[in-house]
This record gives structure tokens, sequence and C-alpha cells, in this order.
């Protein structure tokens, strides 16, 4: 199971930290919308955990991760999205391109890390791999690799 890009998180979430090391920081909140159930997504979700442990980041300790599910109704998506910009949210992972457009209708402020697309320019969410532009970005290892699979 490849690990799923968490140093994209650790540029987003790290730099205020690194700004004010001094001062004491929050708690950083990772939204995660996804278009279908968490069960069907545990290899995955265990091994972005995973990862995030690695370096240092605990969910529940130093980090929070507010875990959206479609469960199958991806109806549900454009509700969850919004729900994710309420809760304000530092960054928002969306587990493909179903769950990417309605993030980026939500939000052009707030980062997102998409996952899972084969085609991110194609689809009109990047303007090309290397220079992604705008609030959305990808892992180029994996997309890259996910395109020519």
């Amino acid at each position: 199971m490849r690990k799923i890009f968490p140093w994209h998180l650790v540029v987003v979430l790290g730099a205020p930290a690194i700004v004010a090391a001094q001062q004491p920081t929050k708690v950083p909140r990772i939204g995660y919308l996804g278009a279908s159930s968490a069960s069907a997504n545990a290899p995955r979700i265990e091994a972005f955990r995973q990862g995030m442990r690695e370096l240092g980041y605990v969910e529940g300790k130093n980090i929070v991760i507010e875990w959206r599910h479609t469960e199958g109704k991806s109806d549900r998506l454009p509700a969850l999205a919004a729900e994710l910009v309420r809760l304000k949210v530092d960054v928002i992972i969306t587990g493909g391109s179903g769950a990417t457009r309605p993030a980026h209708e939500a939000t052009n402020t707030i980062p997102i890390v998409m996952t899972q697309d084969p085609d991110p320019v194609g689809n009109g969410f990047v303007a090309s791999l290397a220079r992604p532009g705008g609030n959305i970005t990808g892992d180029e290892e994996i997309l890259g690799r996910e395109m020519h699979e």
C-alpha cells in the first residue's frame, strides 16, 4: 500500500508553526472528503495515519482529522465539502475527482490536496502537474504513477 503524500500536509500545516515557533500553536485540523465509505477506504486511511505518525502527527493528540464520507451517496459531497469549510479546516484532502470538484467549488482559499485522480489536468483541477496553481495540489509522484497505470 502506498503512503499518501503526508509531506504535503507538513508543508501546509507546519509553516505557521515555524513562523510562530515561540508561541503556542493551535492544533492543525485536516478535513478528509471521500466519495465512498470509511470501510471501503480503510487500507488507504490507515496508510495515511501511519504516514502522519511517522512525521510526528498523532490523530487526537497533536492533529485533528475531520473524516467525511458519503457512504455511497455522492449527492452528499457538496454539503460535506461545505461542512468542512464551515469547520475552518486548515487543509482538505479529497479521495478522487468526484470529491475534489465539490471541495473546489466550496472554497478557493483552503488548500486542497487531491488523491486518486487519473487526470487532474484534464479535469481542470490544476494547470499542470509541475505547477498546479490555485488552491489544489497533489503528490506529483503518486499522480504521475496513477496516470500511467
